[in-house]
């Protein structure tokens, strides 16, 4: 997947890392951390570094090993962002600011750096530091800088401190590869074609240049269309487009007859969503076919590349009705369903070229497959924690939802004793605490309240009324039930007590989809394959594997969202260098998965 003379020369640079004394090795590891040598000195107490990726770890880890102190040290070496070159800049800082464009902001950019920069030093004591070649690496506008001056000036001191260590990790990685000269180049085009997809949006969304791709909309049959020429293109045997909207390319084994990988993610996205969820898993296996098909590769089982239609459940409530279709769960109520303009599907599906009728025949035959693998950016802050890029799912969380109301008695704030009130948030106040309580101490379940609503609230009126949400997920149903039982049960508790009537409708209860052993082995052979560290995690959100795990095998790798891993979100973004690992980490996993 990479040139001979890039590898030869990255082997020859770690290999020499590898053997040099510890004064060489630490001279050429010189300017990686702006005046902060420690940071090598820590990190080649890991040798021998078994890769690039695993050398950018190293560095990372020993600053997050480092005290506070240490850490705050290295935030405040590096110099302030500049719109005019800075004669005390280093050597590295000086290339990247240029790269930037910085130099060239317009008299009102630069005031307004200038402004920001003593204000963002001033709230919270160290100077702003980006990442400016940003995650293509190809250097980001001063626009966009100052965008993203703005949002971060707003968050937590503790979130923002986290967030000036990642972009130093970020800076050290651009500068290790001038270093070895080794560039993501397929991460780098693999980028390009989220920003290629991303420039069809729904009215509504696209004129405020925000992403919208709502099932069977023109901009989602544009999407559809572009992902099949770009498949075509790619080299895909065979490629068409299915009854419900899939995208579906298929590259043949090197012996007819034989098993198939199935891999994939959806196309859709949420409203004013990000570039990344779903579509990163369609592009990745997209570049390793075109790669193997250039070389004139095969593999003893084939590919085949899905990109569903529809997962977010954005136009009608049928969530998850592409990958239904592919294990023979398509409910044909769904046709029936209507938008918020009184379309039906059926009738979308029809103005769209499908054949609602055909929708049985894409039913997939388990025996014609090894499994399903999928590659989505991870949604969470966990990786970007870390400085891990890539992660080993082990399971899809399963989940169970609940829409609830609070009956207790409205009465004058003013004349109402404290000791004879039935007040209904303070019920619902004192049970809250408790489902976040009781989601902790697993570990790795998550239980949250995201709707709350106090009908015909008051100022001066003790509350009778409310009505809430209730999500609650974990790894395994056993572990999700357990946590359904006492948090419930403490409603009715705590309700009891305070004679409150409590009302729950049970509105959704997905199964846990636990991860393949075989497939999850394969995922952590190329990951360990990569010189990464191996990190087993849950997936606490829904994704296609799931609903494929109720007919085949399944397992997924997740890579490391920048931003602190915020998804459903424009601020959703992922690196080249970590597109660049995942793609790498499917063609291993390929390479190694047998019939």
């Amino acid at each position: 997947m990479t040139t001979s003379s890039t590898q030869h020369h990255r082997i020859d640079s770690l290999s020499w890392l590898n053997q040099a004394s510890t004064s060489d090795a630490l001279a050429w590891l010189h300017g990686i951390y702006e005046h902060s040598p420690w940071v090598g000195e820590q990190a080649l107490a890991q040798r021998p570094f078994r890769s690039l990726a695993h050398l950018k770890w190293a560095l990372a880890h020993s600053v997050m090993q480092a005290d506070p102190a240490t850490q705050l040290a290295l935030i405040k070496a590096h110099p302030l962002l500049a719109a005019k070159p800075n004669p005390h800049l280093t050597t590295e800082s000086k290339q990247e600011q240029q790269v930037a464009g910085l130099w060239q902001s317009t008299p009102a950019q630069a005031a307004q750096l200038q402004t920001w920069n003593q204000d963002y030093l001033a709230k919270f004591g160290w100077p702003f530091i980006v990442a400016v070649r940003g995650p293509r690496g190809l250097g980001l506008t001063p626009q966009a800088i100052l965008d993203t001056m703005q949002w971060r000036m707003h968050r937590s001191a503790a979130v923002e401190f986290q967030e000036c260590l990642r972009q130093i990790h970020r800076i050290a990685e651009l500068r290790l590869n001038e270093k070895c000269q080794q560039h993501p180049t397929l991460g780098g085009e693999v980028w390009d074609w989220h920003e290629w997809l991303a420039q069809f949006s729904d009215p509504g969304f696209a004129e405020h240049g925000q992403l919208s791709v709502a099932y069977l909309t023109p901009a989602h049959q544009a999407c559809a269309n572009t992902i099949a020429l770009g498949m075509q293109a790619c080299g895909f045997d065979e490629v068409h487009i299915d009854a419900v909207g899939n995208v579906v390319g298929r590259y043949h084994p090197a012996v007819k007859g034989s098993q198939y990988l199935l891999t994939g993610s959806h196309y859709d996205t949420v409203r004013n969503g990000g570039k990344y969820d779903g579509r990163l898993g369609v592009f990745v296996p997209m570049a390793c076919v075109r790669e193997w098909a250039s070389a004139g590769q095969r593999f003893p089982l084939g590919l085949e590349v899905v990109a569903f239609a529809e997962e977010e459940g954005q136009r009608y409530k049928a969530t998850f009705l592409a990958s239904s279709a592919l294990v023979g769960d398509f409910q044909a109520e769904w046709l029936a369903q209507t938008d918020a303009d009184g379309i039906s599907m059926r009738q979308a599906m029809l103005e769209a070229g499908h054949r609602p009728n055909d929708i049985p025949n894409i039913k997939r035959d388990p025996s014609h497959y090894k499994g399903f693998v999928e590659v989505h950016i991870e949604q969470g802050p966990v990786l970007h924690g870390l400085n891990l890029p890539l992660g080993i799912v082990t399971s899809i969380n399963g989940s169970v939802r609940y829409l609830g109301a609070l009956t207790g008695t409205a009465s004058h704030a003013g004349t109402s004793p404290m000791d004879q009130r039935h007040d209904a948030v303070a019920a619902f106040a004192a049970w809250a605490v408790f489902v976040e309580q009781r989601a902790r101490q697993d570990g790795d379940s998550v239980a949250t309240v995201g709707m709350l609503h106090v009908p015909q609230g008051s100022i001066n009126v003790v509350p009778g009324g409310l009505q809430f949400s209730l999500d609650m997920r974990a790894p395994s149903d056993a572990q999700r039930d357990a946590m359904a039982h006492d948090i419930l049960q403490k409603l009715h508790s705590v309700c009891g007590e305070r004679g409150i009537h409590v009302h729950l409708e049970e509105t959704v209860r997905a199964s846990a989809a636990p991860s393949n052993p075989q497939l999850q082995h394969l995922w952590e052979q190329a990951v360990g394959t990569l010189g990464l560290p191996l990190h087993h995690m849950p997936s606490g959100a829904g994704h296609d594997a799931m609903k494929i795990h109720e007919s085949l095998p399944q397992a997924m790798l997740f890579v490391r969202g920048e931003n602190q891993g915020i998804s459903h979100n424009p601020l959703e973004c992922t690196t080249a260098d970590d597109m660049q690992l995942a793609i790498a980490a499917f063609h291993q996993l390929m390479q190694s998965v047998n019939p």
